[in-house]
């Protein structure tokens, strides 16, 4: 079942600045799949590729953008499933309060190579179909990680 118009199906939660929430944030992920049948259908391994994204980029903002505020301080997350008659599509948004910055501006670490840390931006750009880290009006940060959902519609013969 589809919803032609596009609708999203969308969630909000504010989690604390704090790793060990990272399983409340998991759950709330495995949850809000549970509510559509196609990402309960959708392939395992893709489901948990875009887990690791959101872990990734929930750790890079405790680690980094909110390295040097309070443990209460708020991060507001989102989850959108949109379905249309030509495609699905899953979206995570993750809005921090840490200093503007530009990942684009991060060297690529060389294949083979190790270095401590610098790898986060990489592997989300390779585990996602499309990763975005924009400055907001309200002086937070976003960053938006898409895939997505195959679909087979049944044709309107």
């Amino acid at each position: 079942m589809h919803d032609p118009c596009g609708e999203a199906l969308v969630q909000r939660t504010i989690f604390g600045s704090d790793l060990r929430l990272l399983a409340q944030l998991q759950g709330w992920f495995e949850d809000f799949c549970q509510r559509h049948p196609l990402l309960v259908q959708w392939d395992t391994t893709q489901r948990y590729r875009f887990k690791l994204a959101m872990v990734e980029g929930f750790t890079n903002t405790v680690r980094h953008a909110h390295q040097y505020l309070p443990p209460d301080t708020e991060i507001e997350t989102e989850i959108a499933f949109r379905v249309t008659q030509q495609a699905a599509q899953l979206t995570f948004r993750i809005w921090d309060c840490g200093a503007p910055f530009d990942p684009t501006q991060l060297e690529e670490p060389e294949p083979g190579t190790l270095q401590l840390g610098g790898y986060g931006w990489f592997l989300l750009r390779r585990l996602c179909d499309r990763v975005t880290y924009d400055r907001c009006e309200d002086d937070r940060n976003c960053l938006t990680i898409c895939n997505h959902v195959p679909i087979a519609f049944e044709s309107q013969a």
